[in-house]
């Protein structure tokens, strides 16, 4: 029997929708097309099936994403990573705190960032440059935002340009954006 996921892990959950999602089998033409900009290439998740029901709004999410997760310049991968695993925690999107902390960790190897994080929560205690990116990707995630201009400040004194500020901006954002689609839509289960 599978269970609901409540507590953040670096081990990717399996999502579970709560409606059928889209089958590749009956799919429609659009809906496939919507389907090949996916934001990996391990193949097309139960989450994009569900996402294909409006393939409208998927062939622009997709594309969106990748811009934002995967571009090449400004922000480092690692501290995409970072951010979206921020606006994750305060959202409780188990999901996609453990997919963006494994990306994370795969990137830098430091585990013992996301253990601090998943112990500790926002009030976690990091060296100076990867608190700034947290504390302003955590502030940015809280409803009505928290983030002031002294969390912006400290982005520049840890050596952050225009870019790479608004590159976490853009991907702490998202994820405020994907972890409510995510709850919205289905659950993280194990099993």
């Amino acid at each position: 029997m599978s269970h609901v996921i409540h507590s953040f892990t670096t081990r990717v959950p399996r999502w579970q929708p709560y409606i059928v999602p889209v089958s590749l089998e009956t799919a429609t033409e659009e809906q496939l097309a919507a389907m090949q900009v996916t934001p990996s290439n391990k193949g097309i998740s139960p989450y994009v099936l569900t996402l294909a029901h409006d393939p409208e709004s998927l062939a622009i999410r997709s594309p969106l994403f990748n811009l934002i997760m995967y571009g090449k310049d400004g922000l480092a991968s690692s501290e995409r990573e970072l951010g979206a695993t921020a606006a994750s925690v305060v959202n409780r999107c188990v999901y996609c705190a453990a997919v963006h902390a494994s990306r994370f960790i795969g990137h830098t190897k430091r585990s013992d960032v996301i253990e601090a994080i998943f112990a500790s929560g926002t009030d976690v205690e990091l060296d100076e440059h990867l608190q700034a990116i947290f504390d302003f990707s955590a502030r940015l995630s809280t409803t009505p935002p928290e983030a002031t201009e002294a969390d912006a400040q400290a982005l520049s004194n840890v050596g952050f340009s225009e870019l790479e500020s608004l590159d976490l901006v853009l991907s702490s954002a998202i994820f405020g954006w994907a972890n409510r689609l995510m709850h919205t839509l289905g659950e993280p289960i194990e099993g």
